[in-house]
């Protein structure tokens, strides 16, 4: 068996057609080049970005995670990284948490929100402006977006979100299910 996912109001929080949760983590993390870098992980989640973030040798993880019930399956989950040494978890709403974070206080950052639909906040161009203000220049950012509603909409998410983070004061481009994007 391996590394789990869960749903909340039905809704999958992990991608796993294609490959296990904690390996697309993997991928994703690599993207923002963790080493030695202060890396902040917006949506915690089960901490898969956290683990490979402290396997590759982040200086420090700073994540953090609003919901009470997923920090509890995170503490059970053996593929969760274990909290100490270079990982902080904070329980806490990031859009608000982010708000007391030192401008240009970390490298590089991982976001991985909810959909849209019931996390709207983390997609708001406010929310993006803090991300630009807490991240150093030529900091990494990668934005898990998934492709929502593309079918019954035609809404092109990761194009709205590319857009607002460019507003933001980010080079962006699109990568696989997200946008990775540098602080101009």
């Amino acid at each position: 068996m391996g590394p789990p996912t869960f749903e909340i109001d039905g809704i999958k929080m992990l991608p796993t057609a294609r490959v296990s949760p904690y390996a697309d983590a993997e991928r994703k993390v690599r993207l923002i080049q963790p080493r030695g870098r202060v890396v902040l992980d917006t949506c915690g989640g089960l901490g898969y970005f956290a683990a490979w973030c402290v396997h590759g040798q982040a200086t420090q993880v700073l994540s953090y995670e609003k919901n009470a019930d997923v920090i509890w399956l995170r503490s059970l989950n053996p593929w969760s990284p274990a909290l100490g040494g270079v990982l902080t978890l904070t329980q806490g709403d990031i859009t608000e948490q982010i708000t007391i974070l030192p401008a240009r206080s970390v490298d590089a950052i991982l976001h991985d929100p909810p959909r849209f639909g019931i996390a709207g906040e983390l997609y708001s161009q406010a929310f993006y402006d803090q991300l630009a203000r807490v991240i150093r220049r030529g900091g990494r950012l990668f934005h898990y977006t998934g492709t929502p509603n593309r079918l019954t909409s035609q809404r092109n998410v990761p194009l709205e979100v590319a857009r607002r983070l460019r507003h933001a004061g980010f080079a962006t481009q699109l990568d696989g299910d997200g946008v990775l994007a540098i602080r101009n």
